[in-house]
């Protein structure tokens, strides 16, 4: 596909949505270690479980109003009241599951923090703080492996295909296209 920049992306940016673009260019795949920004894109990733990524990151600015800029122990501190608030919330997602799943998700990403003294720890240990390489998975054995971790600490919506995404979007598996500008050169 030819971009109008001149600059060739992966397939799955969509050349007709700025925000999509510029996500591509300057987000995916740069290596996170913020426990804010991570607890966000782990939160989006599982309310994309199911949806295209695009949708979400369309909304992505009224999820961040709803979800109190993602501050940690706000989520956390959520009641019955915010619930039923974020479900009546059009601006969203309003899937009652995954609602919930964002406030209990969100206490376990902080017992993980206090666990391994951030949440960057504990998941950048997992390649012991190295980038992996690779394109064209869904899934992996690490995306499995931190699944399972995940889910047997009773976290919800982090199948190994939502831990996969979230691991790509976060940069700790680097997967641009064969022909990306930003793709990975040996």
């Amino acid at each position: 596909m030819q971009w109008s920049d001149g600059k060739n992306r992966c397939r799955w940016a969509n050349p007709k949505n700025e925000r999509y673009i510029r996500y591509h260019d300057e987000e995916w795949g740069v290596p996170l270690h913020d426990d804010h920004k991570l607890f966000e894109m782990l939160i989006l990733e599982c309310f994309q479980a199911g949806l295209s990524w695009e949708c979400i990151l369309n909304k992505r600015d009224t999820f961040r109003e709803a979800f109190d800029d993602f501050n940690l122990d706000a989520v956390c501190a959520y009641g019955e009241d915010k619930l039923e608030s974020l479900q009546n919330n059009p601006s969203i997602i309003r899937n009652r599951l995954k609602i919930q799943a964002a406030v209990s998700n969100a206490q376990i990403f902080r017992e993980i923090q206090q666990e391994y003294g951030g949440f960057a720890e504990y998941l950048w240990h997992w390649t012991d703080g190295k980038v992996i390489y690779e394109q064209g998975l869904s899934h992996s054995e690490l995306s499995d492996l931190i699944s399972k971790d995940l889910k047997k600490r009773g976290m919800k919506f982090v199948g190994t295909t939502v831990i996969y995404a979230y691991l790509q979007a976060v940069g700790v598996i680097y997967s641009h296209d064969e022909g990306c500008f930003l793709e990975h050169k040996v």
